[in-house]
């Protein structure tokens, strides 16, 4: 048995809860599905009971009795299937959202960064409900497809194994049929893959680049390349068809019911010609046989069920096991906010690393300013800070304590943050303010929004603080930067990391997020990443990175002094925007 089998590979583990379960209902509805059956082999006794017996009129009525019984029972079984495979869902669903969620509030805060929202979306909503369609329905389907085909090969061998073995042959060359088509396709499958691929690609192009479409005519680079990939698709896609679907029509021909009635006939006319059987006892073949089409193609059609389940599990199984970050044995309390980063090197690939032998040290109630070129590793710096995963050499400790012996509650009541990409809840903006601290109160979530100078934007809002963002709460860049610093500010921690803040804002929103954290800042120890030398040139240290080393470290009048990196990017004008040129090495 292969690894797409229900209960073995990632399938079966996810599955490992309510095997049991879907075991019992898989067999109480294939029992069903026999029972309702029983009312055709009632017929053709009838038949016979009629024709070659006499005074048959109690046997007949016990026949009639016990077929009516059979299909009442065998839709109680169905239906007792059906309940019970539909909690195993519940069941399992239930399990698997609780694990993940338990799952995802351990894993390092920089694992979210590195994946879009879509990503999680999909194992937590799309791939669960994939597995929901195998666990309520999939194997009672199979339950009861496996059952009518059993009880009814073994009526049609007890009647006569002749007859049986003749009137069951279409069957066996439909599966021949269903391999070489499968076989056929399967040629083709890189090919289809590697064309969605383009497609996808191609479309993120053309849609990004619309408006040059729009404003550059019909004959852009972007438009040429998607129709390519799509003319290149349809091409594809008809030679990766073209032998499925004759090979599919001529399957499904061969098991077609008047198909499957016509060599029933044909080989019971035979028989009866040669003396072998009496023309009644084709009857039950006439009646049973063309029945097993149906059960025989939805066995086929839900294997594609199980095999989109298997991938799904697998994509379960990979998020169950995201590594997650290390919990302290024992929790220390850090004694005061000063921090010290001691040779700290990080890489997120083996041999590549991001930051190398970095150390300093945040005084209580300083500003220190990290300046650099894009890539020389100044966020990874401030979420190592913040925990977002942790140093692979050297450590970083808060009050004395390595952060790794600080439980997050405790950390995060002491560092707060506001970072470049803001993430607010779908809940209301004073849910949002009070993120981290649930139990504030009314006037204490808007005393932080004054600080934040979003308070009065929030009260233009259709329901004021009782607005729900991304429904009646609309907010632009820089208004969303500002209930973060809310956020923070009501958080009131002593050490702030403040990570690009103004970078989303336009020149207004930045002159009120700069007088926000002007306020906020004071008799706090700050740690400030920013592309614009003039935002830190009064910060009491300055640290200068370039490719994940520590150049230069001093106040503003000192790295001036030295004639090193940080002069000449103040010397070129670099105070405007590091970012924007091609910058010196250390």
């Amino acid at each position: 048995m292969s690894d797409s089998s229900p209960f073995l590979g990632p399938l079966g583990l996810v599955l490992a809860p309510v095997r049991g379960r879907l075991l019992i209902a898989t067999l109480l509805a294939a029992c069903g599905s026999m029972l309702t059956l029983v009312p055709l082999a009632g017929i053709a006794h009838i038949g016979q009971l009629a024709i070659y017996a006499t005074g048959t009129a109690g046997a007949i009525g016990w026949t009639i009795a016990v077929s009516v019984a059979s299909v009442f029972v065998g839709m109680a079984l169905i239906t007792a299937g059906e309940f019970l495979a539909h909690q195993a869902d519940n069941h399992l669903t239930h399990r698997l959202r609780l694990a993940i969620g338990q799952r995802l509030m351990q894993v390092p805060l920089g694992w979210f960064s590195e994946r879009t929202s879509s990503e999680v979306k999909r194992a937590m909503q799309d791939d669960i409900g994939t597995l929901h369609s195998l666990t309520a329905h999939f194997f009672t389907t199979l339950g009861r497809a496996v059952g009518a085909v059993l009880v009814s090969v073994i009526y049609l061998v007890a009647m006569d194994w002749r007859l049986a073995l003749i009137a069951l042959l279409p069957f066996p060359a439909f599966f021949l049929f269903l391999h070489r088509a499968v076989k056929a396709s399967a040629q083709h499958m890189g090919d289809v893959a590697a064309g969605m691929a383009r497609i996808d690609n191609s479309v993120v192009e053309f849609v990004n680049g619309m408006p040059l479409v729009k404003a550059f005519g019909d004959h852009g680079n972007a438009q040429d390349r998607y129709r390519a990939a799509v003319d290149d698709f349809a091409a594809t896609f008809t030679g990766f068809t073209r032998p499925l679907v004759t090979a599919m029509a001529r399957a499904n021909a061969l098991i077609a019911p008047v198909t499957v009635l016509g060599v029933v006939l044909l080989a019971g006319m035979l028989f009866v010609a040669l003396g072998w059987i009496e023309p009644l006892q084709i009857l039950p073949f006439a009646l049973v046989t063309p029945g097993l089409c149906a059960p025989l193609q939805l066995l086929h059609f839900i294997t594609h069920d199980l095999n989109t389940a298997v991938a799904a599990a697998q994509r379960l199984q990979a998020l169950l096991a995201t590594p997650v970050l290390a919990t302290p044995a024992t929790c220390t309390l850090p004694n005061g906010s000063e921090v010290r980063v001691e040779q700290v090197s990080h890489a997120f690939a083996p041999g590549s690393n991001v930051l190398s032998d970095i150390s300093f040290t945040l005084a209580p109630g300083t500003t220190t300013a990290i300046i650099g070129p894009s890539g020389a590793g100044k966020s990874t710096l401030a979420r190592l800070l913040l925990r977002f995963f942790d140093p692979d050499a050297g450590r970083i400790t808060l009050g004395g304590v390595d952060l790794r012996q600080v439980a997050s509650p405790e950390l995060y009541r002491r560092i707060g943050f506001v970072l470049q990409e803001v993430r607010l809840l779908h809940a209301s903006v004073a849910d949002n303010i009070a993120l981290g601290r649930p139990g504030a109160t009314r006037a204490q979530i808007e005393a932080a929004a004054r600080l934040a100078n979003i308070h009065s934007r929030i009260l233009q809002l259709p329901r004021g603080y009782d607005s729900v963002v991304g429904e009646d709460a609309q907010l632009s860049g820089g208004e969303q930067q500002r209930l973060s610093i809310a956020r923070a500010v009501l958080l009131d921690p002593p050490l702030l990391v403040l990570d690009e803040a103004t970078a989303a804002a336009d020149a207004e929103s930045e002159a009120a997020i700069q007088d926000a954290l002007a306020h906020f800042a004071q008799g706090r120890t700050l740690l400030v990443i920013a592309h614009r030398l003039d935002t830190v040139m009064h910060a009491d240290q300055i640290l200068v990175l370039d490719q994940g080393t520590l150049c230069e470290q001093g106040k503003h009048d000192e790295l001036l002094a030295r004639q090193g990196l940080y002069a000449q990017l103040w010397a070129q004008g670099g105070y405007q925007d590091t970012e924007s040129k091609a910058l010196p090495t250390c």
